[in-house]
């Protein structure tokens, strides 16, 4: 896998997480087809924040490397390898389950192929046009509106 995100920034992302009193780090993965379409997740209705459709993202392990906790997010819940990150799409800042202070970092990536999607995690996905997004939360859509236009 060609990385281009430098050690140096996710350093200063986690740096920032830290001042800011974040106690878990997340990443999301925002993957488009040909199309500009976004991949979207939908929550089992029996989780957390049930029926809410998300990007592919899941919880940095201690010690891991973000560009790594996002390839193998990527892989668990949807079966697509990431070929290259191309770049910090956003952060942001929410309470988990537990009430932790959470950061979600979101990376623009590509992958090898954009299906077919394997979910495991997750009740069913979608690609789904930005300007026309099923229930996501507030922080995902300011995200992806804030995304240039292809």
């Amino acid at each position: 896998m060609t990385s281009l995100l430098p050690d140096s920034l996710a350093e200063t992302l986690l740096a920032d997480a830290r001042r800011d009193g974040i106690e878990k780090y997340v990443v999301g993965a925002l993957i488009t087809d040909e199309g500009g379409r976004v991949l979207l997740l939908r929550r089992r209705a029996d989780d957390f924040l049930g029926g809410l459709w998300e990007l592919p993202s899941g919880g940095v392990e201690p010690g891991e490397r973000l560009v790594d906790a996002l390839c193998r997010e990527v892989l668990e819940e949807t079966g697509l390898t990431v070929t290259q990150v191309t770049g910090h799409a956003g952060s942001f800042d929410y309470a988990s389950r537990s009430g932790r202070r959470t950061r979600q970092f979101t990376f623009a990536l590509t992958a090898r192929a954009t299906g077919p999607i394997t979910l495991t995690e997750h009740d069913d996905a979608a690609w789904a046009e930005p300007g026309d997004l099923p229930a996501v939360s507030d922080e995902t859509r300011a995200l992806l509106a804030d995304r240039p236009a292809r």
